[in-house]
């Protein structure tokens, strides 16, 4: 008899009378939300505007969405088109399949509309949101645990999940909890580019790429340790491959970008700091008013000099004068 395991949810979806309300689809919005908090507050300490990262959200999420489904989809297709299935299903997120690879890569192509509509740098952005991300991806992975998918191999270890549904193929019994396994991963994984960030001033991409090249780590041991259906090259699931390849693109990017463009972005979003404030704008005020009354004190000096000169020459022109006239007398 198992003595402790973790249980998984008798349902995924509760209703309030004709809506439904789905737990994969809460821990999407959670995890979206906690992106932009956080987000929105490294981004205002880099020297940008409160709101700048929820506007340009409005461009990454619906791309993002859309992105980790067609990734799902193309990968997965014969779920979808195989003999026996509807094709319709391929558009009901709310059961489950958004891949990371194709949610970040579309992701950053709506963030990059976003960032170019307002002048702001795609890299200083994507630098202030990637922790967000990391967090969001570990509160999104508990959708998985509503809906009773992708856990690991069997195993008796007490914090086995205890998987109970016998739908889509699915064999009654205790798994590895690889959803959280990966959501504790991602928890450390954001921790790590804050804590690289703020001792290595990263910039200029560096603190994404960084939580790219972790990420892609922990999930090619995780995806080893899944058995739900996937494609193999070469005795390994494609998405091992995928996180291979992506982690040396983001190890090359932190090397070269580190060489070209060291340091960090001065300014991440152009008039920012002229917008900050009152106090600001009165104090440049005020400024030029200072500066207005010493070009009047150097215009005065130098019209006390000129004037020197002309007293002491007709003070000479007297002399001489007196001088002609003594000797003529």
């Amino acid at each position: 008899m198992e003595l402790a395991f973790i249980p998984s949810p008798s349902r995924g979806v509760l209703h309030l009378g004709p809506i439904p309300l789905r737990g994969y689809a809460f821990c999407i919005i959670i995890g979206v939300f906690v992106a932009v908090w956080l987000g929105n507050r490294r981004w205002v300490a880099r020297g940008g505007r409160a709101g700048t990262v929820a506007d340009i959200s409005v461009w990454a999420v619906p791309f993002g969405l859309v992105g980790g489904r067609l990734y799902h989809v193309i990968t997965d297709y014969e779920l979808y088109f195989s003999d026996g299935r509807d094709w319709v299903d391929a558009f009901k997120v709310w059961q489950g399949g958004l891949g990371i690879w194709g949610a970040i890569a579309f992701g950053a192509v709506g963030a990059w509309i976003g960032c170019r509509r307002r002048g702001i740098p795609l890299p200083a952005y994507a630098d202030a949101i990637a922790p967000g991300i990391a967090f969001a991806q570990a509160i999104g992975r508990w959708g998985n645990w509503f809906n009773q998918e992708l856990y690991g191999k069997a195993t008796d270890l007490p914090w086995a999940l205890h998987i109970t549904s016998s739908t889509d193929g699915r064999v009654p019994g205790y798994y590895h909890p690889t959803f959280l396994y990966e959501s504790l991963w991602c928890i450390g994984v954001g921790f790590l580019v804050i804590w690289a960030d703020r001792r290595f001033k990263l910039g200029h991409g560096r603190a994404f790429a960084l939580y790219v090249a972790a990420y892609c780590v922990g999930r090619g041991w995780i995806e080893y340790m899944r058995v739900d259906d996937a494609h193999h090259i070469l005795g390994l699931r494609l998405n091992d491959w995928t996180a291979m390849v992506v982690f040396l693109l983001a190890v090359l990017y932190i090397v070269i970008s580190s060489r070209r463009r060291p340091g960090r972005e001065e300014v991440v979003e152009p008039g920012a700091g002229a917008s900050g404030g009152g106090d600001g704008d009165s104090a440049g005020a005020s400024g030029e008013g200072d500066d207005s009354g010493d070009d009047e004190v150097v215009d005065l000096e130098k019209s006390a000099e000129s004037a020197e000169p002309d007293e002491s020459a007709d003070a000479e022109s007297t002399e001489s004068d007196e001088a002609e006239s003594a000797k003529k007398s």
